[in-house]
């Protein structure tokens, strides 16, 4: 025995690629053998690479082929074709133990009895190709089928009918060699689209729905007549179906129950196709658990029609509960169809159109071999009735007696029937003969000449009919489906309804049984967070958070605890709310206002309500309502005024408010909700004035032409008035300037001009061609973002001289009175205390040289700071 270890059979040299083996060959050249050994024994492991790529191609190919993706000339799997086979090897019309059907299809298939058994049930409850005898489930509770020793079943007149012909079936041997089996079976209806098919494989998956027979038929009608067509899926379980997304079989579906009110209860009669009523009871339960529907109980009483109760809350709507099991429930399922198919030993994915037009083709193809073939047998037929007539009639069985030998029998024979020639089909053959000499010589003194005639006109009868059917192939196939449909279509009514779904929102129709609370104090929010201000509100609903400094975000809905910051207001967002919103500029202290509405947003991102360097002193999504100001005076007084937020302009989130007050706001109260008629009267005026500013605009546009040469230091035209600076909280609205700036700005410095010239004079008086701008008290107001004019020397006051603008005393301004009262709501905070900064102390300057002064205009500087609340280019979102 020798010493030299075994060579495992893995480590055997394996085949090289060229440049590899080029490399090996130099090297053995040099002779190196070392070198060779490393190179054959080298641990880049090039044998399990090319054996894994094999084996999973061979394994990948077998799955796709042989297992899980259905023939779409027969519509079966391997597994089902040999059950089915199986069946007709053994049809009598009779039943026979599944088990014994199991163990029969073993000779076929070469996997375990289980696989079998359980391809035989799904396919036997498709209620089609096999009759059943026995508990084999029930597919509305999903009970499985009782043992195959305890059921039987047997081959369905409809699939003996139409799906074998052993003449025109290709077989090839079995896995063992010991039998055949068919390739497919020569089905002569869609038999693919009747079944309906769902399996995976490596790399592949297909879904089949399964179609109605009737319509399966008259669409293939319509497919020989050249028709269109329309298919769509119908179901055993029946229910509801949307199939505006089906896209021809490679699209999906949408599959509902059918639900009935009767009183306050919900009564499902139909369930989807996907599901049973055992997991639907469970999905109900699963989704009452969760709170997403209010039901009080739920009862199946399903027998052999579906029957599931379901009681909603004390009080509870009974549409809202129904749409609810639609939302969170197996009620309604989405179903994505995929049609892969072996088509010519190739997996392809084809339409239902596709599908349907080949089954055609292979129908006139089935119909054309199983004529021709018929044809041929009643030649054989006519052939072999007159070749006996004429061995009878012409007595050419006498001329063999004296004949010794089987040649001489064949001689005299082919003498005795050459005169003939002329009446037969074809030539006569040896084998012919031998069926001539088989005949027994009863059959001599019993021949029926008559007879014999008869049968030869009715086999040339059928010849005649057969070369007609082959020659309008097409009408005789759809005389062949319409007697299908006569014989069978009664057993397959169409189940499930064709709808179109409305689709349920799903924000309204949820629950708000989801509680957020707001801890003020340390900036938390969540929903296990346990505070006064609670939100109910579903797992839809966004939050808008907003801060003190006018900032604000929108998020989802939070986990249990989430760290916010401190907030002035936290809501659900709703982006028709539109609100009111006063804000302190920090840096002058003065107040704007503005109505505004959020709308786009990212979740989480930060957007501003209102500038930066503001504080928010008000934020009401009631844009309707009426405050009261408390505006501190001179001298520790206090004036009140009010405001109606709806004459506030509306406004980006972004974008600067109208002036409000220049001056600090000590308190702002809630008054009241303005009332429908009120709102009516708003609404009106807002039109009345927006016809007038597009007639003024339109004016402006037809005279811009004669200002096209203004000087470059002059402001263009300004299509909408500004506000005026600092004036008293105003009580309506802010008229349009109808007059460029230009002309403005040189009335403005034409006044100051004359202030300077004339020290004696009074407040110059605005003409009729200056913008009105008058205040209640005659004074002027001016716009802002001018060059300032030069300032003139300071004269000495004189006794009783006009006080200059900068002195006068703020008009008073009443409140617009509609003459309706409305009692205040009381939903939100009636007070909201503003926090100012403290009014500082004037400074006394020492007494200046007597010298007169004069009124003057006004014009602060050009320092970019508008207190007129013009909108800013700034759009928000």
């Amino acid at each position: 025995m020798s010493d030299e270890p075994e060579k495992n059979e893995l480590d055997a040299p394996v085949p090289l690629d060229a440049e590899v083996v080029s490399e090996n060959d130099d090297t053995a050249e040099n002779g190196d053998p070392n070198s060779v050994a490393a190179e054959r024994y080298r641990g880049n492991n090039d044998y399990f690479r090319t054996m894994m790529d094999r084996n999973f191609l061979e394994y990948a190919s077998y799955v796709i082929k042989d297992r899980a993706i259905p023939d779409v000339d027969d519509g079966l799997k391997p597994v089902q074709r040999r059950v089915l086979w199986a069946l007709y090897q053994v049809y009598d019309g009779r039943t026979h133990k599944v088990a014994n059907v199991v163990g029969n299809t073993m000779h076929y298939h070469p996997h375990g009895n289980a696989s079998i058994e359980d391809a035989l049930v799904v396919l036997a409850n498709k209620e089609y190709y096999i009759t059943r005898q026995g508990n084999f489930g029930n597919i509305l509770t999903g009970s499985p089928a009782a043992a195959g020793r305890y059921i039987e079943c047997s081959l369905s007149p409809l699939g003996h009918e139409v799906l074998f012909n052993n003449d025109i079936t290709e077989f090839v041997d079995t896995y063992d060699g010991r039998g055949v089996e068919p390739v497919t079976l020569p089905a002569k209806v869609p038999s693919l689209l009747m079944l309906g098919s769902d399996g995976i494989a490596v790399g592949m998956a297909t879904k089949i729905m399964p179609h109605n027979f009737n319509e399966l038929l008259e669409a293939e009608i319509a497919v020989l007549r050249g028709e269109e067509f329309e298919l769509y899926p119908d179901f055993q379980q029946g229910g509801l179906m949307d199939v505006r997304e089906y896209n021809d079989g490679n699209g999906k579906i949408t599959l509902r129950a059918k639900i009935e009110i009767v009183g306050r209860d919900l009564i499902i009669r139909e369930i989807p196709a996907t599901t049973s009523t055992e997991t639907l009871v469970a999905s109900i339960e699963k989704a009452a658990e969760k709170n997403k529907i209010k039901i009080s109980s739920v009862n199946d009483y399903t027998t052999d029609k579906v029957e599931i109760k379901v009681v909603p809350t004390r009080g509870y709507d009974p549409e809202k509960t129904m749409q609810g099991l639609y939302m969170y429930t197996d009620c309604s399922v989405s179903i994505s169809v995929n049609m892969t198919v072996i088509r010519e030993n190739r997996p392809v994915q084809m339409s239902v159109s596709e599908v349907l037009r080949r089954n055609a083709d292979k129908l006139l193809e089935y119909l054309k071999r199983e004529l021709e073939i018929d044809l041929a047998k009643q030649e054989d037929l006519f052939h072999a009735k007159t070749l006996a007539q004429i061995f009878f009639e012409n007595r050419i069985y006498k001329k063999i007696e004296e004949c010794k030998s089987e040649k001489e029998e064949y001689t005299e024979v082919h003498a005795g029937l050459a005169p003939f020639r002329h009446l037969l089909r074809r030539d006569v053959t040896d084998q012919d003969i031998d069926k001539l000499l088989a005949l027994p010589v009863r059959r001599i003194s019993r021949f029926d000449i008559e007879k014999n005639q008869r049968e030869l006109a009715e086999v040339l009868a059928k010849m005649e009919e057969i070369k007609k059917n082959l020659g309008s192939l097409k009408k005789y196939a759809i005389n062949y489906l319409r007697k299908l449909l006569d014989k069978y279509g009664k057993d397959f009514p169409r189940r499930t309804e064709i709808e179109h779904f409305e689709k349920i929102d799903r924000r309204e129709a949820a629950l708000n049984n989801i509680k957020v609370g707001w801890d003020r104090k340390n900036g938390y929010v969540g929903t296990s967070i346990k505070s006064d201000d609670i939100l109910a509100c579903n797992e839809f609903d966004r939050f808008l958070c907003v801060e003190k400094s006018g900032s604000y975000k929108v998020i989802a809905l939070p986990p249990e605890k989430l760290f916010i910051g401190k907030l002035y207001d936290f809501r659900k967002y709703d982006a028709a709310t539109e609100f009111g919103v006063i804000y302190r500029e920090t840096k002058s202290g003065k107040y704007y206002g503005k109505r505004t509405a959020i709308g786009g947003f990212i979740l989480d991102k930060e957007y501003n309500l209102c500038p930066v360097g503001c504080k928010l002193e008000l934020l009401t999504p009631r844009a309707d309502a009426v405050y009261m100001l408390t505006v501190a005076g001179a001298r520790g007084k206090q004036q009140q005024t009010e405001l109606n937020l709806m004459e506030l302009p509306a406004r980006s989130p972004k974008a600067r408010g109208i002036l409000i007050s220049s001056k600090p706001i000590v308190k702002i109260t809630h008054n009241r909700y303005l009332t429908p008629e009120e709102l009516a009267a708003l609404s009106l005026k807002t039109e009345s004035d927006d016809e007038i500013t597009d007639e003024n605009d339109e004016s402006a546009n037809g005279g811009g032409n004669g200002n096209a040469g203004t000087a470059s230091g002059e402001t263009a035209a300004v299509p909408q008035a500004a506000e005026p600076v600092d004036p008293p909280e105003l009580s309506e609205p802010v008229k349009k300037i109808e007059k460029p700036a230009s002309e403005v700005t040189a009335k403005i410095t034409e006044t100051v001009e004359k202030s300077a010239q004339a020290p004696s004079k009074k407040v110059p008086e605005v003409t009729e061609d200056a913008p009105p701008w008058d205040t209640a008290d005659g004074a002027t107001v001016v716009m802002e973002k001018e060059v300032a004019a030069p300032e003139p020397a300071k004269p000495k006051k004189k006794a009783g001289e006009a006080k200059p603008h900068s002195e006068l005393p703020p008009p008073e301004v009443h409140p617009v009175d509609f003459g309706v009262e409305q009692p205040p709501n009381f939903d939100e905070p009636l007070v909201l205390t503003a926090d100012p900064e403290p009014p500082r102390k004037p400074r006394h300057k020492p007494a200046a040289p007597s010298v007169p002064k004069e009124p003057r205009i006004q014009v602060p500087p050009p320092d970019g700071d508008d207190e007129f609340g013009i909108v800013q280019p700034e759009f928000g979102f």
